[in-house]
């Protein structure tokens, strides 16, 4: 067993209770009834609970030490039984890089990962579970090995305005410099590349490559059968001084795309604060990523306190509902750019699973990292933060991905197999609330209002839909604490659901009190 699992508090027997009930798909909420089995849960995608899989390291099919997409479709019964309701696909098309951020064919299949025709019965298998597939479109820039870039190179005067040079003659000065200078290669040939050189930025003020990227789209959703898109560097089509261009032209894209599949689904990387965000969002992109989000979930579970979360998402949420009635804000807590979780917390499995706890009770669709349910660990450079996916107690088993060899999760640490035995785990943690979330509908689809509970330690919050209220309690420290609920939250006196059976209400002359255990986390229903 994993260290972290040995250092859980006395609540094993409790998950105990819990795997039991899950073996019959049954869950009690205290008084309340039991949760749904998984195949009547209420479906809402594109808000459910998502998973990012970066597909090289996921699971190796053919023995080849890389992942592959038969090796999707082979866990897609394992990402079902979880809860997962959509896949999101970091990129899967030709690429020189073992990324694929930088594709060489917008129409292709990276041979690494198989072929046309297993992509196509992996998007029939996933639908058969009613899971939706996403993928990753990198629209921004191509590879400088993709044919067109190379065309241009030589001159050809179609593709010579299908990218960005410098004037001759001129010292290039450009748009939005990452930390070095986003001009590259020399006399004639001195091209702009905002995220590296051997990733050439498209012309967008070019109407063809409008129209070629707006083929592609279409292409994936129509001939492909995909369900919408992850937009790489989505606030970079035009330079950022140039914002209003940015908002037409993904207003444009989505009309376009609404002609194919009108149920299509596009969230955008926006890595910016809601305020940049909002214009986005109108008759553009149906949603971003909330990277401040990210790092009030992380700062709530790591402080041991509230980082100011209900407050910020009331905000937020009115804000982007100005921009669109219909917008929606995709939630994780880390991804494929950042320290995964688990590092970021410090092994602390208690803070991780309260990290979760909290993803999972907050509003809009929440995006798991591939692994993140089993603890993995992993720092920067990207490498490390993207290595195999750790199934078996025995590493090295037919299955798991040897294309890089592990810094972080070595045959030490947590595996699927493992993690699935132990009744306590993280993983154990993250079906129990992809369940509660699913089967509660105020948790999946609800608004969020403010608690006026103000207690240090404690992060508390309203989710709210329609004539349905919970009041979602999380004690967030290694401490037990006694809640005082308001005079005018004092309606909610009924516990819907906890994950200890310490966490108990009692009326006395002084008002409602809540008892909390420490690391958890208590619905409370009127």
């Amino acid at each position: 067993m994993n260290l972290r699992n040995k250092a859980v508090w006395g609540i094993s027997i409790f998950f105990t209770v819990l795997v039991i009930a899950f073996s019959v798909r049954m869950l009690w909420l205290g008084t309340a009834g039991p949760i749904k089995p998984l195949e009547e849960l209420n479906r809402d995608w594109p808000q459910g609970v998502n998973y990012e899989i970066f597909v090289r390291s996921f699971y190796d099919s053919n023995g080849d030490g890389i992942g592959d997409l038969n090796g999707v479709t082979e866990k897609l019964d394992y990402l079902k039984d979880l809860g997962v309701e959509g896949i999101w696909l970091m990129p899967i098309q030709p690429s020189p890089s073992y990324h694929g951020y930088d594709v060489t064919d917008y129409y292709g299949i990276n041979p690494d990962y198989g072929t046309v025709e297993d992509f196509k019965r992996l998007i029939t298998e996933a639908h058969k579970r009613n899971i939706r597939v996403i993928i990753d479109l990198v629209l921004n820039h191509t590879s400088k090995e993709h044919p067109w870039f190379q065309k241009a190179l030589a001159g050809d005067p179609k593709y010579r305005n299908w990218y960005i040079w410098a004037k001759e003659g001129d010292e290039p000065i450009g748009w939005d410099s990452l930390g070095s200078s986003p001009w590259h290669g020399s006399g004639n040939n001195r091209y702009y590349g905002l995220f590296w050189e051997g990733m050439p930025d498209l012309n967008y003020d070019n109407p063809e490559v409008r129209q070629e990227a707006i083929k592609i789209g279409q292409y994936w959703l129509k001939e492909m059968g995909v369900d919408g898109f992850r937009l790489d560097a989505a606030k970079y089509i035009y330079p950022t001084k140039e914002k209003e261009k940015n908002y037409t032209w993904w207003q444009e894209f989505r009309q376009a795309m609404d002609q194919v599949n009108p149920n299509f689904f596009m969230v955008g990387e926006v890595w910016d604060s809601p305020s940049v965000i909002g214009p986005y969002l109108k008759g553009g992109l149906h949603s971003a990523f909330n990277f401040d989000l990210s790092a009030k979930i992380l700062a709530s579970a790591k402080g041991e306190e509230d980082a100011g979360i209900g407050a910020y998402l009331t905000r937020v949420r009115d804000f982007y509902k100005k921009m669109d009635q219909n917008a929606i804000d995709s939630i994780f807590i880390t991804n494929h750019d950042m320290n995964r979780t688990m590092s970021e917390l410090n092994g602390n499995l208690n803070q991780a699973k309260m990290a979760a706890s909290l993803l999972l009770t907050l509003p809009g669709a929440p995006f798991l990292y591939y692994g993140e349910e089993i603890g993995m660990e992993g720092k920067k450079p990207d490498e490390s933060i993207r290595e195999p996916m750790r199934w078996f107690k025995e590493a090295g088993k037919p299955g798991e991905t040897t294309w890089e060899r592990p810094i972080y999760n070595g045959p030490n640490s947590p595996s699927v197999e493992e993690e699935m035995e132990d009744q306590a785990s993280l993983y154990r943690h993250y079906k129990t609330f992809i369940y509660l979330r699913r089967s509660l509908e105020p948790l999946a689809k609800g608004e969020i209002e403010e608690s006026m509970i103000r207690q240090k330690g404690i992060v508390a919050f309203k989710r709210v839909l329609e004539n349905e209220s919970i009041l979602v309690i999380h004690n967030m420290t290694r401490n037990p604490i006694q809640v005082s609920i308001p005079e005018k939250e004092a309606d909610f006196g009924k516990v819907l659901y906890a994950n200890h059976p310490d966490n108990r209400i009692k009326r006395e002359k002084g008002g409602l009190t809540l008892t909390t255990a420490p690391y958890t986390t208590t619905l409370l229903a009127k």
